[in-house]
């Protein structure tokens, strides 16, 4: 009988002696509670993604010399596989990359060996090629007769029977099939998005059904810069069904047993799924918020409220993260603003209980107008002078931000994002795009799911119309679409990769259609300019988005 423990973890990327520490605590509580092998996520000990960090000959000095270390000082008689970064000793003579994607698997205090990844991805956020050389091979160690192959991440993301279609060369887990292992681990740390916890069990569960073989896998948690680690660690029987499964979005210790005799995993605790996808998607935008803030290093934020409902879900999910306490509400009402706008932010603020701060901008768009009257006497009102409302408010965000020590959330959506729907210098002003990654239908769907019990969310807030109020009786349809629809030309064109002849044949109106392509595409300038938008789909404007921005290719997402 083997006792394992999962040690979710939530690193800090380059905080190595704080990353170890927390390893440190988490293997003492395990060795107090009988534990034969602690696990812990990939690269956990450096925090993914390290980036360019890696590049730095001294950073990975101080990966070895902590790692080493660790292994001094942890209990003689408990092993642990620890997530790190190691030299590539076959660099020079190979031609390969310095620096390998490792395990270390540390007991009676010494380092007793590596396991490195075999599979390095290169799509969407991952970049791990530019770092990392590939091992030929995956392997495994003995603990109390038990033989255990040990995987990283993506090392099992390459199931042929699974996809129908292997996306590299080799699988590492047939290799350790053909090795006559008894367990596989798996360290990762894979990003979140949207139900993608369930994809995860998914394939692993297959892989446990297909190999009659039980599979534990281990994730971070945790937000670094724009992604998300939702956690979820589980582990599968021989039969593929799950024995275990920690929380999302919050670190774990959980504990199970491996039987010897029957050769599997024996039942522990399996924790709740979310209860929703709003609930899902909600916790995990808290997280990312709670987690820029603090290992960035700040404590409150400032936010515009307009009263509509983008600033109200960010307020909500900024409270939700750091308490109402570190929340600062800003209203900037405008000759053009509603009176609704400036009653529902209110409302807003009081239902949250944050504090709020009124600045009027019509003082400063009259000293712009006069400033500007030279050159724009002869012209009509237009989207200049809209704009200019949009940077004085951001002007202002900025200034208290600086005053403070605040970090400033914006308060753009995904469907604006999209089409380049926000201001330069105006409401694009800030550190983080808390919903830069939420589809506007979303941010509707997120805002009554908060009211589900009572009302956070004024109700004025989720009926009205849309609107930037930048000028009289202003809408967001006047210039876009309904959300709805454009939401779902949007989901077609960016995450189905769709062309625009697919999307028109699939019922929508031609010129629509192409507006919104051509929008998209004008709008990168943009979008290279934002704040890091917090990911949560498969396919955001972030790390992982890589369109040119100059650029005329003859397939465009116009073409026909």
């Amino acid at each position: 009988m083997i006792t394992l423990a999962i040690a979710q973890l939530n690193p800090t990327v380059g905080a190595i002696a704080k990353n170890a520490e927390t390893i440190l605590n988490r293997v003492k509580t395990a060795h107090r509670q009988g534990i034969d092998l602690v696990l812990t996520p990939e690269l956990a000990l450096v925090g993914y993604p390290p980036r360019d960090l890696l590049l730095n000959p001294s950073f990975i000095d101080l990966i070895d010399q902590q790692l080493q270390q660790l292994a001094q000082i942890i209990p003689s008689d408990i092993a642990v596989l620890v997530g790190t970064v190691t030299q590539n000793s076959q660099a020079a003579i190979q031609g390969q990359k310095n620096l390998r994607n490792s395990v270390a698997l540390l007991q009676n205090g010494q380092i007793q060996r590596y396991f490195h990844k075999c599979l390095l991805p290169t799509y969407d956020v991952f970049d791990e090629d530019r770092y990392f050389a590939a091992a030929d091979h995956s392997d495994s160690f003995t603990l109390k007769n038990t033989h255990i192959g040990v995987t990283i991440c993506e090392d099992l993301w390459n199931d042929q029977a699974f996809w129908g279609q292997r996306h590299y060369p080799v699988d590492p887990l047939e290799n350790l099939v053909s090795q006559g292992v008894d367990l596989v681990v798996n360290l990762a740390a894979s990003p979140y998005s949207v139900g993608k916890y369930r994809l995860r069990e998914s394939l692993i569960r297959h892989s446990a059904e297909r190999f009659h073989l039980p599979l534990i896998y281990v994730n971070q948690t945790g937000g670094n810069d724009d992604l998300i680690f939702d956690g979820g660690s589980f582990a599968v029987d021989r039969q593929g069904q799950l024995v275990s499964r920690s929380p999302l979005f919050a670190e774990d210790l959980c504990y199970f047993q491996y039987d010897g005799e029957k050769q599997d995993l024996q039942l522990t605790t399996i924790a709740p799924e979310p209860d929703s996808r709003e609930a899902e998607l909600f916790q995990a935008l808290v997280l990312g918020v709670k987690d820029y803030l603090h290992k960035c290093g700040f404590q409150k934020v400032v936010i515009g409220l307009s009263g509509g409902i983008d600033s109200s879900l960010v307020a909500a999910i900024a409270v939700a993260a750091l308490g109402s306490e570190n929340v600062l509400g800003i209203l900037m009402p405008s000759p053009y603003s509603s009176d609704h706008s400036i009653t529902d932010a209110l409302a807003l603020g009081e239902n949250l209980g944050i504090q709020t701060h009124t600045v009027p901008i019509t003082e400063g768009m009259t000293a712009y107008d006069q400033m500007l009257d030279s050159l724009f006497h002869d012209t009509p009102f237009g989207i200049a002078e809209e704009n200019l409302q949009s940077r004085i408010r951001g002007n202002i965000l900025m200034a208290i931000a600086n005053k403070f020590g605040y970090l400033l959330l914006t308060t753009g959506n995904k469907s604006e994002m999209a089409v380049g729907y926000c201001t330069l210098y105006g409401d694009m002003n800030g550190g983080l795009a808390a919903i830069g990654d939420v589809p506007k239908t979303q941010v509707f769907a997120l805002c009554r799911w908060l009211n589900r019990d009572h009302e956070i969310i004024p109700a004025n807030v989720l009926s009205k119309p849309p609107s930037a109020e930048l000028k009289p009786d202003q809408v967001d349809q006047d210039s876009l679409p309904p959300y709805d629809i454009l939401d779902n030309i949007l989901d077609r064109l960016i995450h189905q990769h769709q062309s625009a002849a697919l999307i028109i044949q699939a019922g929508f109106d031609p010129e629509m259609v192409l507006n919104v392509c051509r929008l998209v595409k004008r709008s990168e300038f943009k979008r290279r300019q934002a704040a890091p938008a917090l990911k949560v789909t498969d396919r955001a404007f972030g790390t992982g988005w890589r369109m040119p921005i100059a650029e005329r290719s003859p397939i465009s997402m116009t073409q026909n």
